[in-house]
């Protein structure tokens, strides 16, 4: 049996590679599987799983449970999935980046249940970083682009290089919003069908600080987004203030929007037309998805600038489906803080990016932060070397909830 670590650049199309395996077509070293029974077990294939459960209304990940895998969360769905992919009896399962959005205490239990597995199941992790790379797997390599060929994989430590010196455009209007405090919750609880999901958290965010949200999967990191964004009707009826004003008192959705500027990796999908890197930067003026307004020169030039600022000038006509994973969210996080918003949220911006466009988005996000007075609140369950939040606020889950915990900058290092 051979086990396999693959180290993918995301210059791969890593859906070809995955499908090359699977119909038998793999080359080289990995022709061994021609010839066997492969399962994959991927964010995207536990989706799949939990669209057929629901349309079908049937159980089959699970059936000693009687819950369909959408019931459970991200961390128990991996779980429950594996289980059912051992139980199809393959000859190997392809691991496309198990690790991804699971928190710490989950990721251990993962890498166990893999190093168990390999006495019975070759396994193949497909992955982009080399920090996880499993010690127990004997055989490991390096793709760098389509040709598929096996490189070796190289452990030197990630050189931060820094961006371009150009200074950061400043925002052609400045903001309405002027007082210190941004954001407050004073004790606020918030249950769904009798489950408290968090329990009297309370959490001051001011301008200009840089603030790192943690928490396992399940503690309630979306609910507290959600509140702040202003998109939880359970913030009705409570101690929670968006931009001076209690949440309820007549403001509109779009009173909170406008301050705030947002990337999630969803976001990604929303952009799969013929737009240009620079039409889609350019539309962040208009909060559109596309250019459907003439953008004034002034408008124009500030978005040359920002694309200086990011080395991408020279991809300004090119096609935004067409850049590489790590362009592509650099841009959207460009577009999110091209009018300076008071609040940038940043949700798990490096998931699915390889060690070097890590690089590039961290340069960039500490950019902002000592160029900028925009706040930023940044979602992700690692802790990147080279990135710098001030504050991390941390969700501890108990019986009762969640509650939260303050870590300042003197306690983190």
């Amino acid at each position: 049996m051979q086990h396999w670590d693959i180290l993918l650049s995301n210059q791969v199309d890593k859906k070809a590679f995955i499908d090359s395996i699977l119909n038998g077509e793999a080359k080289g070293e990995l022709a061994v599987f021609n010839n066997q029974k492969g399962i994959l077990f991927s964010d995207i294939a536990i989706e799949k799983f939990i669209e057929k459960e629901y349309q079908y209304d049937s159980v089959e990940a699970s059936p000693e449970s009687h819950r369909q895998l959408r019931t459970f969360s991200s961390g128990e769905r991996k779980k429950e999935f594996l289980k059912y992919c051992i139980n199809q009896k393959p000859d190997f399962i392809i691991f496309d980046n198990p690790f991804d959005h699971l928190d710490q205490a989950s990721r251990v239990i993962l890498a166990d249940s893999l190093k168990d597995l390999i006495q019975d199941i070759a396994i193949i992790q497909l992955l982009n970083r080399v920090v996880d790379v499993l010690e127990f797997v004997p055989n490991k390599a390096l793709i760098k682009d389509n040709t598929f060929e096996f490189h070796p994989i190289s452990k030197t430590e990630n050189h931060f290089k820094t961006l371009n010196t150009a200074a950061i455009p400043k925002a052609i209007e400045p903001h309405s919003f002027h007082e210190s405090v941004l954001i407050k919750l004073e004790n606020i609880s918030v249950s769904y069908d009798e489950r408290k999901i968090i329990d009297n958290i309370s959490w001051t965010i001011k301008q200009g600080e840089f603030w790192q949200l943690i928490g396992p999967n399940g503690s309630g990191k979306s609910t507290i987004l959600s509140l702040i964004t202003g998109d939880n009707p359970k913030g009705f009826g409570q101690d929670l203030y968006l931009f001076g004003r209690k949440k309820g008192t007549g403001e509109s959705v779009w009173d909170i929007k406008k301050q705030i500027g947002i990337y999630t990796t969803s976001m990604m999908d929303l952009f799969q037309k013929g737009h240009t890197v620079e039409q889609m930067i350019l539309s962040g003026f208009f909060d559109q998805i596309g250019l459907y307004t003439e953008p004034t020169t002034h408008q124009q030039n500030i978005v040359s600038q920002w694309l200086e600022v990011i080395e991408m000038s020279h991809l300004r006509k090119k096609r935004f489906i067409d850049l590489t994973l790590g362009q592509q969210r650099v841009a959207l996080i460009v577009r999110a803080v091209l009018k300076h918003p008071p609040l940038l949220i940043l949700d798990e911006p490096v998931e699915g990016l390889d060690d070097e466009n890590v690089d590039l988005v961290i340069q960039l996000i500490n950019t902002i932060k000592q160029q900028t007075k925009v706040t930023i609140l940044y979602v992700s369950h690692r802790i990147e070397q080279g990135l710098a939040p001030t504050s991390v606020f941390e969700l501890l889950p108990a019986p009762t909830g969640s509650i939260g915990n303050i870590k300042y900058h003197s306690e983190l290092n």
